[in-house]
């Protein structure tokens, strides 16, 4: 299975009441974020099965704006595993539920997806250190329960990808 973590575009400053900032919807800058972060994963052909989020308000917006750049046209799945504060056993039965699909996109919070991320791709159980800025996205391949980190990219290096792409799908109109 491949899994691509993907930690929620920028979303402002947090709300003192916790009831108010699940409610906290994704700033411009976020948005804008999810459009380079799809569109780049569109470019290299990323593909998924199952896209599933947090039921937060910033991770379901990015689980939408990404998907919707990428081409999905499924369900979103939301999933209380994701909320930040969620165990990573609660992550492990997550999985174990989407375990026959061929490639999920999984959007949540910090610190614990990018603790879900270093427990994964950890062969003793312990945690690696890998730090999911806001937006970036990190593709792993499972292979029973462990898993192999294949790249992690920043919302930066995602507009850069992307730019890149599209430059070199013009056609090289300059004389030489």
């Amino acid at each position: 299975m491949i899994i691509y973590f993907l930690r929620h575009a920028s979303a402002g400053e947090p709300f003192a009441s916790p009831k108010k900032d699940e409610k906290r919807a994704l700033d411009k800058d976020g948005i804008e974020q999810c459009g380079y972060v799809g569109r780049a994963l569109a470019a290299i052909d990323a593909q998924v099965d199952c896209i599933v989020s947090s039921p937060l308000k910033r991770a379901t917006q990015t689980a939408s704006l990404v998907g919707n750049e990428m081409g999905y046209e499924g369900k979103l799945q939301i999933e209380a595993a994701l909320r930040p504060g969620a165990s990573f056993a609660d992550f492990r039965r997550l999985l174990e539920k989407y375990a026959k699909q061929e490639s999920i996109m999984v959007v949540g919070h910090n610190p614990n997806l990018s603790q879900f991320l270093g427990t994964v791709i950890s062969e003793s159980g312990c945690e690696a250190s890998v730090e999911l800025k806001k937006g970036a996205v990190a593709r792993v391949d499972m292979r029973r329960s462990s898993g192999t980190l294949m790249w992690c990219l920043t919302p930066k290096a995602l507009r850069t990808l992307y730019t890149a792409a599209v430059e070199s799908s013009r056609p090289n109109t300059s004389r030489k």
